[in-house]
Protein backbone atom coordinates (compact mmCIF):
# COMPACT_ATOMS: atom_id res chain seq x y z
CA UNK A 1 0.00 0.00 0.00
CA UNK A 2 1.11 3.55 -0.75
CA UNK A 3 1.60 6.14 1.73
CA UNK A 4 1.54 9.53 1.27
CA UNK A 5 4.36 11.60 2.73
CA UNK A 6 1.32 13.94 4.06
CA UNK A 7 -0.37 11.06 5.88
CA UNK A 8 3.33 10.45 7.75
CA UNK A 9 3.67 13.94 8.76
CA UNK A 10 0.48 14.10 9.88
CA UNK A 11 0.81 10.84 12.32
CA UNK A 12 3.94 12.28 13.64
CA UNK A 13 2.47 15.57 14.65
CA UNK A 14 -0.63 13.87 16.64
CA UNK A 15 2.08 11.75 18.42
CA UNK A 16 5.53 12.27 18.18
CA UNK A 17 6.86 9.08 16.68
CA UNK A 18 9.89 8.80 14.47
CA UNK A 19 9.06 8.94 10.86
CA UNK A 20 9.37 5.54 9.96
CA UNK A 21 8.12 4.87 12.95
CA UNK A 22 4.74 6.33 11.78
CA UNK A 23 5.15 4.77 8.17
CA UNK A 24 5.41 1.32 9.24
CA UNK A 25 2.20 1.66 11.54
CA UNK A 26 0.47 3.23 8.53
CA UNK A 27 1.53 0.49 6.49
CA UNK A 28 0.63 -2.40 8.92
CA UNK A 29 -3.09 -1.17 9.52
CA UNK A 30 -3.20 -0.19 5.80
CA UNK A 31 -3.25 3.85 6.16
CA UNK A 32 -5.95 4.14 9.30
CA UNK A 33 -4.47 6.86 11.13
CA UNK A 34 -6.54 5.86 14.49
CA UNK A 35 -4.86 2.39 14.34
CA UNK A 36 -1.44 3.75 13.21
CA UNK A 37 -2.12 6.07 16.74
CA UNK A 38 -2.66 2.88 18.82
CA UNK A 39 0.18 0.71 17.20
CA UNK A 40 2.14 3.20 18.03
CA UNK A 41 1.25 3.70 21.35
CA UNK A 42 1.48 -0.14 21.97
CA UNK A 43 5.04 0.02 20.90
CA UNK A 44 5.76 2.93 22.77
CA UNK A 45 4.82 1.32 26.32
CA UNK A 46 6.98 -1.48 25.27
CA UNK A 47 9.98 0.39 24.85
CA UNK A 48 9.22 2.49 27.93
CA UNK A 49 8.81 -1.19 29.55
CA UNK A 50 12.20 -2.35 28.88
CA UNK A 51 13.94 1.21 29.77
CA UNK A 52 11.96 1.50 33.25
CA UNK A 53 14.81 -0.52 35.01
CA UNK A 54 17.49 2.43 33.67
CA UNK A 55 18.52 4.82 36.77
CA UNK A 56 17.29 8.39 36.99
CA UNK A 57 20.51 10.65 38.18
CA UNK A 58 18.92 13.82 36.44
CA UNK A 59 15.83 15.57 36.48
CA UNK A 60 14.07 18.90 37.41
CA UNK A 61 11.58 20.22 40.44
CA UNK A 62 8.49 22.07 38.73
CA UNK A 63 6.27 23.72 40.02
CA UNK A 64 2.32 24.77 40.13
CA UNK A 65 0.54 27.25 41.74
CA UNK A 66 -3.09 27.32 40.85
CA UNK A 67 -5.10 30.68 39.69
CA UNK A 68 -6.10 31.82 42.76
CA UNK A 69 -3.08 31.39 44.90
CA UNK A 70 -4.63 29.18 47.14
CA UNK A 71 -2.98 26.07 45.75
CA UNK A 72 0.93 24.71 44.95
CA UNK A 73 2.77 21.99 43.79
CA UNK A 74 6.09 21.13 44.04
CA UNK A 75 6.62 17.57 41.52
CA UNK A 76 9.85 16.21 41.43
CA UNK A 77 10.43 14.34 37.87
CA UNK A 78 13.73 12.49 37.02
CA UNK A 79 14.82 11.19 33.87
CA UNK A 80 18.74 9.95 32.74
CA UNK A 81 20.19 12.85 31.32
CA UNK A 82 20.90 16.47 31.81
CA UNK A 83 20.10 17.01 28.13
CA UNK A 84 16.21 15.15 28.42
CA UNK A 85 15.45 17.29 31.74
CA UNK A 86 16.58 20.58 29.66
CA UNK A 87 14.04 19.47 27.05
CA UNK A 88 10.34 21.36 26.72
CA UNK A 89 8.94 18.20 26.29
CA UNK A 90 10.18 17.24 29.46
CA UNK A 91 9.26 20.34 31.26
CA UNK A 92 6.06 20.60 30.12
CA UNK A 93 5.68 16.60 30.99
CA UNK A 94 6.08 17.91 35.16
CA UNK A 95 3.90 21.05 35.03
CA UNK A 96 1.35 18.44 33.84
CA UNK A 97 1.86 16.48 36.39
CA UNK A 98 1.91 19.81 38.96
CA UNK A 99 -1.62 20.42 37.79
CA UNK A 100 -2.85 16.77 37.69
CA UNK A 101 -1.92 16.95 41.77
CA UNK A 102 -3.39 20.36 42.09
CA UNK A 103 -6.57 19.52 40.66
CA UNK A 104 -6.69 15.99 42.19
CA UNK A 105 -5.06 15.85 45.47
CA UNK A 106 -3.36 12.25 45.50
CA UNK A 107 -2.68 10.50 48.73
CA UNK A 108 0.84 8.79 47.17
CA UNK A 109 2.51 9.15 44.15
CA UNK A 110 2.03 5.05 43.63
CA UNK A 111 0.49 2.45 45.54
CA UNK A 112 3.14 0.78 47.43
CA UNK A 113 3.83 4.25 48.78
CA UNK A 114 0.76 4.07 50.86
CA UNK A 115 0.97 2.75 54.06
CA UNK A 116 0.55 -0.68 55.21
CA UNK A 117 -2.26 0.64 57.55
CA UNK A 118 -3.82 2.59 55.05
CA UNK A 119 -4.32 -0.53 52.74
CA UNK A 120 -5.02 -3.13 55.24
CA UNK A 121 -8.07 -0.98 56.59
CA UNK A 122 -9.27 -0.20 53.13
CA UNK A 123 -9.23 -4.27 52.46
CA UNK A 124 -11.19 -5.12 55.51
CA UNK A 125 -13.67 -2.31 55.40
CA UNK A 126 -14.34 -4.28 51.51
CA UNK A 127 -14.30 -7.44 53.12
CA UNK A 128 -16.87 -6.31 55.56
CA UNK A 129 -18.84 -4.93 52.40
CA UNK A 130 -18.89 -7.53 50.78
CA UNK A 131 -19.62 -10.41 53.40
CA UNK A 132 -22.56 -11.83 51.95
CA UNK A 133 -21.30 -12.44 48.28
CA UNK A 134 -20.37 -16.20 48.20
CA UNK A 135 -16.66 -16.72 49.34
CA UNK A 136 -15.69 -17.55 45.71
CA UNK A 137 -15.96 -14.26 44.38
CA UNK A 138 -14.97 -12.02 47.51
CA UNK A 139 -11.33 -12.05 47.01
CA UNK A 140 -12.08 -10.67 43.39
CA UNK A 141 -14.85 -8.03 44.73
CA UNK A 142 -12.21 -6.65 47.17
CA UNK A 143 -9.19 -6.42 44.57
CA UNK A 144 -11.75 -4.63 42.34
CA UNK A 145 -12.89 -2.24 44.78
CA UNK A 146 -8.95 -1.90 45.91
CA UNK A 147 -8.21 -1.07 42.61
CA UNK A 148 -10.71 1.49 42.33
CA UNK A 149 -9.24 3.14 45.84
CA UNK A 150 -5.74 3.03 44.25
CA UNK A 151 -7.28 5.28 41.33
CA UNK A 152 -8.44 7.48 43.65
CA UNK A 153 -5.43 8.16 45.77
CA UNK A 154 -2.30 7.23 43.90
CA UNK A 155 -1.50 9.72 41.19
CA UNK A 156 0.17 7.11 38.67
CA UNK A 157 -3.04 5.40 38.84
CA UNK A 158 -4.94 8.67 38.20
CA UNK A 159 -6.95 9.20 35.12
CA UNK A 160 -5.35 12.15 33.32
CA UNK A 161 -7.56 15.36 33.55
CA UNK A 162 -7.00 16.60 30.53
CA UNK A 163 -7.68 13.52 28.65
CA UNK A 164 -9.36 10.67 30.62
CA UNK A 165 -8.74 8.19 28.28
CA UNK A 166 -5.17 7.49 29.82
CA UNK A 167 -3.68 7.51 33.25
CA UNK A 168 -0.51 9.54 34.63
CA UNK A 169 1.35 6.30 34.48
CA UNK A 170 -0.05 5.85 30.44
CA UNK A 171 1.30 9.83 30.46
CA UNK A 172 4.75 9.13 31.71
CA UNK A 173 5.28 6.10 29.87
CA UNK A 174 4.21 7.65 26.12
CA UNK A 175 7.05 10.54 27.21
CA UNK A 176 9.46 7.37 27.54
CA UNK A 177 8.85 5.88 24.56
CA UNK A 178 8.88 9.61 23.09
CA UNK A 179 12.44 10.94 24.68
CA UNK A 180 13.67 7.36 24.69
CA UNK A 181 14.97 7.99 28.51
CA UNK A 182 13.42 6.10 31.63
CA UNK A 183 11.50 8.83 33.73
CA UNK A 184 10.08 8.44 37.24
CA UNK A 185 7.98 11.16 39.34
CA UNK A 186 9.75 11.32 42.82
CA UNK A 187 8.49 13.13 45.47
CA UNK A 188 4.98 15.23 45.10
CA UNK A 189 4.47 18.10 47.70
CA UNK A 190 1.13 20.00 47.92
CA UNK A 191 -0.12 23.11 49.52
CA UNK A 192 -3.23 24.58 50.27
CA UNK A 193 -4.28 27.43 52.18
CA UNK A 194 -6.02 26.96 55.29
CA UNK A 195 -5.83 23.13 54.78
Amino acid sequence: MQISAQEVKELRDQTGAGLMDCKRALVETEGDIEKARSVLREKGLAKAHKKSDRETGEGIIASYVHSTGKIGVLVELACETDFVARSEEFQELAREIAMQVAAMNPQAVRPEDLSEETVAAERELYLQQAADKPEHIREQIVEGKLEKFYQQTCLLKQEYIRDDSMTIEELVKGAIAKLGENIEVGRVVRMETGG
